[in-house]
C-alpha cells in the first residue's frame, strides 16, 4: 500500500491536497501532521476515510514526534506546513524562521533516518520577489530569489535547505512554487476568503494601497492535483512552477466578489499599504506543462463562483474560524487602519 507523509493537511491547501490524493490512489494510506494552529482546522478534514486518512497532532519541530509518527519507508513527504501569512510575519519573524526553516530541516532529518522516497517541498512565488509592471514580465524557475518580506525569505532559505539535503545527502526531492490559492475552506484572514466575508455582512472590505499590485490566481484543486503530477513524474533536484495564467490586480478581485454578490463598490475601504509590499506576481508555468504535461482545468470566473457559493453556504464554519485569536488580530492589524 502507498503511503504518504503530509504535513500541515489541516490548512487550507495542505486538506484539499489529502482529498485529492485519497480521491487519486485507492491503495493509498496518509499520515496527516498538523500543529492545529490558527489556520489548521479539524473541520476541513470532515468526512474523509479513517481506515486511509490517520490525523497525528504535533509540530514539525519536534523532531521525536516527527519520527513516531512517520512510517518507515514511506513512499512521499510532503511539506505543507508553514507560517503563511505576509502581514503576521511583518508584526514578528521568528516563528516564520523556526517553522518554515527549521521545522524544514527537521523534516529532512526524519525523512532520511526514515528511508522516505521523495521529499515534496511546497513553496511560493514570494521566495522570487517582485516583477516590473509589464505584462510580458514573468516567473520562471530561473527567476533569481529574491523574498521581500519575512515570510518569503523564510521560505526562501527552506528552498535552500531543501537542495542541500539533496547535494549532502542525496535525498530525492523536489520543489514547487505556486502562487496565491482561492478555494473552499480558506482561513479568511487571506484576500478572497476576507472580502466574501466582510461582504456578506456589509462590513468595510480593507484593500491595501491604490489596490493595483497583481497576484497570479489559481483555484486550490488544480494546484493540489499539480502537486501529485510533480511527486510523480518531476526530474529529482528541480523546482516546478505552477501557475493558471491568471495575473489580476488586487482591485479586480474584490470588485468581482462584489459584482457576483451584489453589493456596492463603495464597501472597498482602502488601508495603509503593507511595508515592503511586491508590486506583482505572475507565473511562466510553461515547465510543468511541457515536461508534465499538467494544466489548470478550471478558470477563474467557474472558479470564483465556486468559491463565493461554498462560503455562501459555510457561513457557520466562517464564524467559527473567525473567533478568538483571529478576531483579534484583524482587529489589531486592520481596523485602525481603513480610511476614513
Amino acid at each position: 500500500m502507498k503511503s504518504f507523509f503530509v504535513t500541515g493537511g489541516a490548512g487550507f491547501i495542505g486538506s484539499e491536497f489529502v482529498r485529492v490524493a485519497l480521491k487519486s490512489y485507492e491503495n493509498l494510506k496518509i499520515v496527516d501532521f498538523d500543529a492545529l494552529t490558527y489556520a489548521g482546522n479539524l473541520e476541513n478534514l470532515r468526512g474523509l476515510d479513517d481506515a486511509r486518512h490517520i490525523f497525528v497532532k504535533g509540530d514539525i519541530c519536534d523532531k521525536q514526534a516527527v519520527l513516531d509518527a512517520m512510517p518507515e519507508g514511506v513512499d512521499a513527504v510532503f511539506n505543507f506546513a508553514a507560517e503563511s501569512h505576509v502581514d503576521r510575519s511583518i508584526e514578528s519573524a521568528n516563528e516564520f524562521v523556526e517553522t518554515n526553516v527549521l521545522g524544514t530541516q527537521i523534516l529532512l532529518d526524519c525523512a532520511r533516518e526514515r528511508g522516505a522516497g521523495r521529499f515534496v517541498q511546497i513553496s511560493t512565488d514570494e521566495v522570487m520577489g517582485t516583477l516590473p509592471e509589464r505584462d510580458d514580465a514573468f516567473f520562471t524557475e530561473d527567476s533569481p530569489i529574491a523574498p521581500n518580506s519575512p515570510y518569503a525569505a523564510s521560505k526562501a532559505a527552506a528552498e535552500q535547505f531543501v537542495r542541500a539535503a539533496r547535494e549532502t545527502f542525496g535525498i530525492d526531492t523536489v520543489v514547487t512554487r505556486c502562487g496565491n490559492n482561492y478555494g473552499f475552506r480558506q482561513f479568511p484572514e487571506k484576500l478572497i476568503p476576507l472580502m466574501i466575508s466582510n461582504a456578506l455582512n456589509d462590513e468595510p472590505l480593507p484593500l491595501y494601497g491604490d489596490g493595483r499590485n497583481v497576484r497570479d490566481w489559481i483555484f486550490v484543486t488544480d494546484h493540489c492535483e499539480a502537486i501529485l503530477e510533480v511527486y510523480e513524474k518531476g526530474s529529482s533536484g528541480e523546482t516546478y512552477n505552477i501557475g493558471a495564467r491568471n495575473p489580476l490586480r488586487n482591485i479586480e478581485v474584490v470588485s468581482g466578489i462584489l459584482d457576483h454578490l451584489g453589493k456596492p463598490h463603495s464597501l472597498i475601504k482602502p488601508v495603509e499599504d503593507r511595508l515592503g509590499h511586491d508590486r506583482r506576481y505572475a507565473i511562466d508555468p510553461t515547465r510543468i506543462e511541457t515536461e508534465l504535461g499538467w494544466k489548470a482545468r478550471i478558470g477563474w470566473e467557474e472558479g470564483l463562483a465556486k468559491t463565493i457559493e461554498w462560503y455562501v453556504s459555510n457561513e457557520d464554519w466562517i464564524a467559527s474560524v473567525k473567533s478568538g485569536e483571529y478576531q483579534e488580530f484583524y482587529e489589531r492589524y486592520y481596523s485602525h487602519r481603513i480610511a476614513q
